[in-house]
């Protein structure tokens, strides 16, 4: 069992880290290596997160124009078109008498 008059060493108080400016504050080169370190790893952490972003509406973004690309051509088909194209050329070719 843990010897109890430890416990009277701890501070009361718990220390929280400081916030630091590296561009107001002088620091030392380990200090500034040591930032450099943990943001490294905070972006890290962070892109993982975003790469599923990313991917999650390059997805939707896709399924959206291929939606309309699909619907486009769904709707407006060539046989259609053509066959306008036919009787609006029949009705507008002049009519001779050599029938």
């Amino acid at each position: 069992m843990a010897d109890n008059s430890s416990q009277g060493d701890l501070k009361p108080e718990a220390q929280f880290a400081k916030r630091i400016y590296p561009a107001k504050a002088e620091l030392t080169r380990e200090q500034m290596q040591f930032i450099r370190q943990v943001e490294l790893a905070q972006w890290k952490k962070k892109a993982g997160q975003l790469r599923g972003r990313n991917v999650a509406t390059g997805l939707a973004i896709g399924a959206v124009v291929l939606g309309i690309y699909g619907y486009t051509f769904y709707s407006v088909s060539q046989e259609k078109i053509m066959d306008e194209i036919d009787e609006e050329a029949k009705a507008r070719a002049p009519k001779t008498g050599a029938n």
